[in-house]
């Protein structure tokens, strides 16, 4: 029996594939549970176009992210923090306060998508992070860590 998947599913697979299992699992597993429907000729006609429109949307996303990449690009921040008189910062700096740095300089970004290059901050001085605007688009983004 031929199905299209409604969502990933491990050892079978991806979400919209159209692939060939056996009759009973099909009717006594996966269409149950809706994790799948049969794959007619409507239902076929009806993924394609679904793909067809997601495909436009992402890339359109995907272009909105590489014209904010552009504009963030060579962004240099500074990041004041509560040191000893050695240097050192009390606590580390981590993503909320570089996501909050680069909101005020006009762009809006997920505390999630942003990699530093070292694993602790803890020190004053100058370090890099990399910032995920799309799955595919990226953008690194130096910032400054100074004694306030």
């Amino acid at each position: 029996m031929e199905i299209i998947l409604k969502q990933d599913v491990t050892n079978l697979g991806q979400k919209d594939d159209i692939i060939r299992v056996k009759d009973g699992y099909a009717r006594n597993f996966l269409i149950p549970r809706g994790l799948a429907t049969t794959a007619t000729e409507s239902a076929k006609k009806v993924l394609s176009e679904n793909i067809r429109q997601r495909a436009h949307k992402e890339a359109k996303i995907k272009d909105q992210a590489q014209v904010q990449a552009e504009k963030m690009n060579g962004l240099k921040l500074k990041i004041g923090a509560k040191t000893s008189t050695t240097g050192k910062i009390f606590g580390s700096v981590n993503t909320i306060m570089l996501a909050e740095a680069i909101k005020d300089k006009g762009f809006e970004v997920d505390r999630k998508n942003i990699i530093f290059d070292e694993e602790h901050i803890k020190e004053v001085g100058t370090y890099k992070a990399k910032v995920k605007l799309h799955k595919e688009v990226s953008v690194e983004i130096e910032f400054e860590i100074y004694a306030e």
